[in-house]
């Protein structure tokens, strides 16, 4: 049985036909895709499609029923199909294994596409779209609920790790009357938020979470966790410790997995999105602060990134034209749709969550109330 006839026979389980004309149908323009994918798994899906060598009129359905249709697990393989060896390579999970210990290869490629994708205040991390009509909207209910959570009163400090654009920093100082030193490895972060950020509540600065000095009334990380990686974990909560106050509080907003973190898979993500980076499990949270916190609440609200990562593709296709083409080529918008898309249907089918988790020192004896 050749590559191509054992390709579609899988693809077919999954309700996906070759040069169909349904939105999760693919068409093939370039049949040596069969072979790379054998040969490289979901990094040669990932490359195949930056490469013009198969498109889908919805790539997020695509993946969408490859991931639900779990073939690397369910199948029943024929005699041809194992021959093949191809059921676990071609739909090896599409789930964010890692995204970037380099921080500057993702943030620092250009403000001017993030100006254009994300909404007006410019929150990279997943919206919360309770209620809400709009990107903006949803982001602001995001950055309320974050603040409503940490209980925050004017006059307290706050350590904001990973503070992107400083969106989430002025949010809090201008509604809560809070001071917020907001700290990123990302030059391209710092230059854009100086000039955005106007509260003199506000500081941010260019510099590691491990360096930061004094403490803080709280602590709050929004899409940071999975930069950090496991084994700097518990040295990370570790961190958190120190800054902390006698009675504060934190909440940690982060991507987490459904099983225990393997360097295996969505070898694509972390070439060409997200390099370096590893997910935790609600075990691992729980491993890193047992004697120093208190979980207090977790929040999922994983399916809203769904949402979210879509409302980013509807801008960043609309503004496209736009975006500086000799930075911006051909291949970059293949890889951006391909990243933006895939991630989509990846929460869609729960593969991955988001939770927010908020923590409290062990010795706090006062019931904390969870706010939604």
């Amino acid at each position: 049985m050749s590559i191509e006839t054992t390709a579609k026979e899988l693809l077919a389980i999954a309700d996906i036909k070759v040069n169909g004309k349904r939105p999760q149908d693919i068409t093939v323009h370039d049949t040596r895709m069969y072979k790379r994918v054998v040969r490289d798994g979901e990094l040669g899906l990932g490359e195949s499609y930056m490469d013009g060598w198969w498109d889908a009129p919805a790539v997020d359905q695509f993946v969408e029923r490859l991931l639900g249709a779990e073939l690397d697990q369910n199948v029943k393989l024929t005699p041809g199909l194992v021959g093949s060896l191809t059921a676990a390579k071609l739909l090896n999970q599409q789930t964010i294994q890692k995204a970037s210990k380099d921080v500057s290869s993702h943030y620092d490629i250009g403000n001017d596409l993030y100006e254009k994708m994300l909404d007006s205040r410019m929150i990279y991390t997943c919206a919360y779209w309770n209620g809400a009509k709009t990107l903006d909207q949803a982001q602001e209910n995001k950055l309320d609920l974050v603040c409503r959570k940490l209980q925050l009163k004017k006059g307290m400090t706050v350590l904001d790790i990973g503070c992107g654009w400083g969106g989430f920093a002025q949010y809090a100082a201008e509604k809560y009357g809070v001071k917020v030193t907001g700290v990123t490895l990302s030059a391209e972060q710092v230059a854009l938020a100086k000039k955005h950020v106007t509260n003199s509540n506000v500081k941010i600065m260019q510099k590691d979470y491990r360096d930061v000095t004094g403490t803080f009334d709280r602590v709050v990380s929004i899409g940071m966790l999975e930069h950090v990686g496991l084994k700097n974990f518990t040295a990370f909560f570790e961190t958190c410790n120190q800054r902390l106050a006698t009675n504060g509080m934190m909440l940690h907003h982060a991507i987490a997995n459904n099983h225990q973190y393997t360097p295996k898979g969505s070898r694509w993500i972390r070439k060409y999105i997200f390099p370096g980076t590893e997910l935790p499990t609600l075990v691992d949270y729980a491993k890193a602060v047992e004697s120093k916190f208190v979980i207090e609440d977790v929040h999922n609200i994983g399916p809203d990134y769904d949402k979210t990562l879509m409302a980013w593709h509807k801008n960043f296709v609309k503004h496209y034209p736009k975006l500086n083409h000799d930075i911006y080529d051909e291949r970059f918008y293949r890889m951006w749709n391909y990243y933006l898309l895939s991630i989509a249907a990846t929460f869609r089918t729960r593969k991955i969550q988001l939770y927010q988790i908020v923590m409290r020192r062990i010795e706090t004896s006062d019931t904390y109330k969870s706010v939604r």
